[in-house]
């Protein structure tokens, strides 16, 4: 798991390391970019970036097919939030439903907290009644977050501290390491190495092949 202290760990070390970063926020230059084609005929875009120290490069790399998958995601989850927004603005005006303004940013809050990230996008307006505990209307404004999900589908950032590595070469060599390891989990789901709890050696051997 690339936390920062196990990358700084691994610097400490001298190990060379090739990641996925987990920083939240996504940069992509198209214009930066360069170009290279997967097994699969796909195309990925890539931006390399050095850091400022010269210590480490972080590659942007941008899918179609996950920008396809994830604006997707996003295109749902937004109209699950905006109907739950909706719903509320529309029980202002109707009998027994919820319209003290404490209780209403409550629902506010758990919509938010469902909503996968989508939230952060909007602005939600209350405008109280002359008591000021109820609400009379509800306004939203969709205002995206610069370097999202949502305003750069199918980014992710590689960071590595191979500083002499060309794009193509830190990706491709990124692609095989995910490769071997799907086929040490499936070569260890059909041994049944994984898990074992065992607590005596002979009652391990029938999980090998000898």
């Amino acid at each position: 798991i690339a936390t920062e202290t196990n990358i700084a760990w691994l610097v400490e070390h001298k190990y060379r390391y090739l990641v996925v970063s987990r920083e939240q926020v996504r940069h992509f230059d198209v214009n930066q970019a360069v170009e290279t084609t997967t097994a699969s005929e796909e195309i990925v875009r890539m931006q390399r970036v050095v850091s400022e120290d010269g210590s480490e490069v972080r590659l942007y790399c941008h899918s179609e097919q996950r920008q396809d998958k994830e604006s997707a995601m996003s295109k749902r989850f937004i109209e699950r939030f905006e109907k739950g927004v909706a719903a509320l603005a529309a029980g202002l005006t109707k009998p027994r439903c919820e319209k003290r303004i404490d209780k209403l940013w409550e629902r506010i809050g758990r919509l938010k907290e469902q909503s996968h990230g989508i939230g952060q996008h909007y602005k939600i307006s209350l405008i109280p009644d002359e008591s000021g505990k109820k609400a009379v209307s509800l306004t939203w404004e969709k205002t995206p977050v610069d370097g999202t999900q949502l305003t750069h589908p199918g980014v992710y950032c590689l960071r590595t501290n191979e500083t002499t590595w060309d794009e193509p070469t830190l990706w491709h060599t990124y692609t095989m390491l995910t490769d071997l390891e799907a086929v040490f989990r499936c070569l260890k789901s059909e041994l049944g190495l994984r898990p074992v709890f065992h607590h005596k050696e002979h009652r391990a051997d029938g999980h090998l092949f000898i």
